[in-house]
């Protein structure tokens, strides 16, 4: 709130036989008083103003906006529309089995957030019967990484795991999180590669052992 003002302005004199002349004079004193009280106030006005308004900073305490990393935005633009798919996925995990199935299925792609996410439709013709899931992907351009979620079909009131996280480096993406199976704690991998138009590799591994080793238990390729 601004701080109140206050003027006292002088009473009028009341004269008696030379009442005219003091009154012309005691009317140029306060015409004086009135101007210069006038002048204080402008001035105590301008000052508490300025007090109120905020600071202008100068252009060295101007704050840059934070630089981008947008190196990995568009790893995955070559993936948009539909796609055949094979996969191979181990049958029992980190038992070491080598007992693989294999089974095809499809894919569709598209941009969203603008293009900094992305998300996909699957299918998969397991020999147990179709089994559908949908991935979402979102960049963050602040750090260059991405974040992928994965939803099951088979379980949708389920809850919605943590993403694996990642980035792409010389065209091969890596994605990680911290997950469990069947009760024990295990690392997650994700890995992205060979991305063009015409075709793109994917793999799944899980480890026990905080990422000292790997087993790898699922392997797409896909193709128009």
């Amino acid at each position: 709130m601004a701080p109140r003002l206050e003027v006292a302005i002088a009473v009028r004199h009341r004269g008696g036989e030379n009442g005219g002349v003091a009154n012309a004079g005691n009317r140029q004193k306060r015409a004086a008083g009135m101007k210069s009280s006038q002048a204080v106030i402008a001035i105590v006005l301008a000052a508490s103003l300025g007090a109120m308004l905020p600071a202008r900073s100068s252009p060295a305490e101007q704050q840059a906006p934070a630089a981008q990393d947008l190196s990995g935005l568009h790893a995955f633009d070559l993936r948009v529309g539909n796609w055949k798919s094979h996969h191979r996925v181990l049958k029992d995990r980190l038992t070491g089995s080598h007992e693989w199935e294999e089974f095809d299925g499809s894919q569709t792609w598209w941009i969203t957030l603008n293009g900094y996410g992305n998300s996909d439709d699957n299918l998969f013709r397991m020999p147990k019967g179709d089994v559908r899931g949908v991935t979402v992907r979102a960049y963050d351009p602040k750090t260059g990484q991405w974040a992928i979620w994965w939803f099951d079909g088979r379980n949708p009131l389920g809850p919605i795991d943590s993403p694996v996280i990642g980035r792409f480096v010389n065209g091969v993406g890596t994605f990680y999180n911290d997950d469990t199976w069947r009760g024990k704690p295990i690392r997650t991998r994700f890995i992205w590669s060979g991305i063009t138009a015409a075709g793109a590799h994917w793999e799944q591994a899980f480890s026990p052992d905080g990422g000292k080793t790997w087993e790898t238990n699922w392997i797409c390729d896909f193709h128009r």
